[in-house]
């Protein structure tokens, strides 16, 4: 009953966060509210608050139950928030675009997200898990689940509902890995009607954010055989990232 009490604890104080961030966010509009809005795939002009709300909610759900997963949050957060302003007008997508970019001297914002997200799990990793082993595969873990989100984040709705469909069996769990399953559920939660009604965006943002909360609920919930084969699976993801995209923008 008690560890029922504390996951339904943790996502709705996550999801009244998020939402109560995104009306803070709506109401001051830092820089004028054109700032925050841009064309979606469709051309309909969307919000952008659900982004860093996403963040400062996923954040303080998963902060609550270990600091590592609000720095892994909070971290890759704002990589894709670099990534969102300074990439904004950058054709190129997947990581082989931004490493062969850098090979010729340019370091793009994708390179950015790539290093700094990297880092970001691997120290989170490294503060969840003991064993030296356990701890690099948690943080390709995170990395890699924090970057399978935003990959499947192409139409309205995608990341989110993802991260509700895929953190839902962690709710099936104790301790940690229950609480931060929830935590990545209730900022998934809070945000989907608007991105999925087509009014908000979450980017790569709010993607990365909540990306790197399932990723925390996985590892936490996880011994070593179990991440090897999720880390196995997100690195097999990364390599077919434009397939899994293609995939995820068909609906399937």
């Amino acid at each position: 009953m008690i560890a029922a009490i504390r996951k339904a604890t943790a996502l709705g104080l996550t999801a009244a966060t998020t939402r109560t961030a995104v009306a803070a966010l709506r109401t001051w509009s830092p820089g004028g509210p054109e700032r925050w809005q841009r064309e979606n795939y469709a051309g309909r002009t969307v919000e952008l608050y659900a982004g860093p709300a996403t963040v400062a909610g996923a954040a303080l759900g998963a902060g609550r139950v270990h600091r590592s997963a609000a720095l892994a949050v909070l971290a890759a957060g704002a990589c894709g928030g670099y990534d969102d302003i300074v990439g904004a007008g950058d054709p190129r997508r997947g990581f082989r675009a931004h490493l062969g970019a850098l090979r010729d001297g340019e370091v793009t914002s994708g390179t950015v997200k790539l290093v700094g997200i990297s880092a970001a799990g691997l120290i989170a990793g490294a503060l969840l898990k003991e064993r030296p082993l356990d701890k690099v595969l948690a943080g390709v873990v995170i990395a890699g689940t924090a970057h399978f989100v935003n990959l499947v984040d192409v139409r309205p709705g995608r990341a989110a509902a993802a991260v509700l469909a895929l953190g839902a069996p962690g709710l099936l769990r104790g301790g940690p890995a229950g609480e931060l399953s929830a935590a990545a559920m209730g900022a998934a939660a809070a945000v989907l009607p608007d991105d999925l009604g087509e009014r908000a965006m979450i980017g790569d943002t709010g993607a990365h954010a909540l990306g790197a909360a399932l990723g925390t609920a996985i590892v936490a919930g996880n011994g070593r055989a179990a991440l090897i084969a999720h880390a196995a699976a997100l690195v097999a993801a990364t390599a077919y990232g434009e397939k899994v995209s293609e995939v995820a923008r068909a609906g399937v």
